[in-house]
């Protein structure tokens, strides 16, 4: 199937490790051009070579602490490096561990700052790129199954903050609409991704037993629904919350 993703310009936070990258080299393999956005300079440079080398395509690392004011010149700085930007996928996020009795507040205040402030950043950043030139464009926010369901395993507020990413994302979508700019969110379950990996090597039975098709998902099948909402197969869907978690939603 002909994504319409040739030649498109692609930013991707958390672009270097787990979905991010998985979404970034299925972009590639589409043809669409990539700036993945990691703390790391060297990570996002590895990548882009090889991205480069083996789809041919425009790629480029980009360094920004999204805790930070990196986040602000993000969009600029990625539109310097490919021209102007179609699409925005939002998958970067830290999962930290805490039951809400031993929480710090400044834990809870860092995790909405990383995994809803800077989606929001981004968000507006690149909405207001494509608006200045009347330019359509995709928008797509990872959330989690968490966001619907909670957590019992010390993650509130993780689970808080994709809630609101949520929410965020379907009042960005009725404002954004009438612009041709469309916003829809990926709802992951569990992953064998690096930032759940250590929690899957003394848990893998208890959280195979939550998933009703019995196994976590590679990061690669959750990042097929991404590429699709990223394409112009999805032209009509926006608001949208895609459920990719094995059966834990059935929402």
């Amino acid at each position: 199937m002909e994504l319409g993703l040739h030649g498109k310009n692609a930013l991707v936070t958390g672009g270097t490790k787990g979905l991010g990258k998985a979404v970034c080299e299925l972009l590639a393999q589409e043809g669409a051009n990539i700036v993945a956005v990691s703390r790391h300079g060297d990570e996002g440079e590895a990548l882009a070579a090889v991205l480069r080398k083996t789809y041919g395509v425009r790629a480029a690392g980009l360094a920004c602490d999204l805790s930070g004011t990196d986040r602000q010149s993000a969009v600029s700085a990625a539109v310097d490096i490919l021209g102007p930007l179609d699409i925005l996928v939002n998958s970067a996020g830290i999962w930290p561990q805490a039951y809400v009795l031993d929480m710090e507040e400044a834990d809870f205040r860092r995790t909405l700052d990383i995994n809803l402030v800077s989606p929001f950043v981004l968000c507006r950043d690149f909405a207001r790129h494509l608006d200045a030139d009347s330019r359509t464009g995709k928008i797509v926010n990872v959330v989690s199954q968490a966001a619907f369901c909670g957590s019992t395993t010390g993650h509130a507020h993780y689970a808080a903050s994709k809630a609101g990413l949520v929410a965020f994302t379907v009042s960005l979508a009725r404002e954004l609409a009438p612009r041709g700019i469309n916003v829809n969110a990926v709802a992951p379950g569990i992953m064998d991704t690096p930032m759940i990996r250590a929690a899957l090597e003394t848990r893998m039975d208890y959280y195979c037993k939550r998933i009703p098709l019995g196994r976590v998902a590679e990061a690669e099948e959750v990042a097929y629904g991404v590429v699709f909402l990223c394409s112009n197969k999805a032209d009509y869907l926006t608001g949208i919350t895609l459920d990719a978690t094995g059966g834990m939603l059935m929402r």
